[in-house]
């Protein structure tokens, strides 16, 4: 895998450098699987690499469809195959809490703490920015010396368990993904923390990675392509009504999840995914040395 990574990031034109910017990987877990140090990374790490290279997965881990083992996914009642959570609002609580936090320490009022942050929020999410550049422009705003925007927000958040049980749920019956706005690195950061369900997603659509964000129709078009199925087999969970009707116009199923009543929507989600009691349909999986990859250190 290392040759082949090595192989491809040398067409695409990209120093190791320029790769781990655009994937948002450090430069010594890049380097690593490179050079076969780490022989299985996980399978967050191989899609960033794939996406920011703008090569199929199957390409990158160097096996076609038709030579990869079938992972067995459900149909649901309405023709679901696969589902598709957000992270923020669904689950994990918003980080309106980091905004106060931030506040306090900056003795800066919450409207100015919030316009600072939204300022640029569209910026790193699309990749646009780096995290360090928005951690001193946020600062600057705010006059302070500095700051860890990821610190405040990973302090802040917290689980939706009734959204954790059926992300485990779902994903013993259909494909799941993650397809999120969200800034680099803090995906892997909220597994690692234990803030997001660790179990093994069939695609994580991170907005900083793919350089689109919700509701762009471009970021809806590669979600359907990392989970190997039509657009009116997938559902998308989000709290947003303008991501919602972004994926519906594009002939998918929508659910809205309303974080106020968590135990209501996660069981109207369930409904909808009632699994059929004979669908079973074949899709693409990872070989089994990916699938038990651990995320890098």
């Amino acid at each position: 895998m290392g040759h082949r990574l090595q192989a491809a990031r040398q067409a695409a034109g990209l120093t190791q450098q320029g790769l781990c910017q655009k994937a948002g990987l450090s430069y010594s877990t890049l380097a690593k699987i490179e050079r076969g140090a780490i022989k299985s990374p996980s399978i967050f790490t191989i899609q960033s690499i794939a996406t920011a290279l703008g090569i199929g997965l199957d390409e990158l881990i160097g096996q076609s469809g038709s030579d990869l083992p079938a992972k067995q996914r459900r149909r649901s009642k309405s023709g679901i195959s696969f589902v598709y959570f957000d992270i923020n609002g669904c689950l994990v609580r918003f980080f309106h809490q980091a905004f106060t936090k931030l506040a306090v320490v900056s003795n800066q009022s919450a409207d100015v703490v919030e316009t600072a942050f939204w300022h640029y929020n569209d910026q790193v999410n699309r990749g646009e920015m780096t995290l360090a550049d928005f951690n001193t422009a946020l600062a600057e705003r705010l006059h302070m010396p500095s700051l860890d925007w990821q610190a405040y927000y990973l302090d802040a958040v917290e689980p939706i368990v009734e959204m954790h049980e059926l992300v485990q749920w779902s994903s013993e019956h259909y494909g799941i993904g993650l397809l999120t706005n969200t800034m680099p690195g803090f995906v892997q950061a909220m597994i690692e923390r234990g803030l997001l369900p660790n179990i093994k997603y069939d695609a994580i659509i991170d907005s900083s990675v793919v350089h689109t964000i919700k509701p762009e129709a471009k970021i809806y078009e590669l979600a359907v392509e990392q989970a190997h199925c039509a657009p009116e087999e997938l559902l998308l969970v989000d709290d947003s009504r303008a991501n919602l009707m972004a994926a519906e116009k594009l002939g998918w199923h929508v659910l809205w999840f309303d974080d106020y009543r968590p135990e209501e929507s996660a069981a109207s989600i369930r409904d909808t995914l009632e699994p059929m009691d004979d669908a079973v349909v074949p899709s693409v999986s990872l070989p089994p040395a990916l699938q038990s990859a651990e995320l890098p250190a």
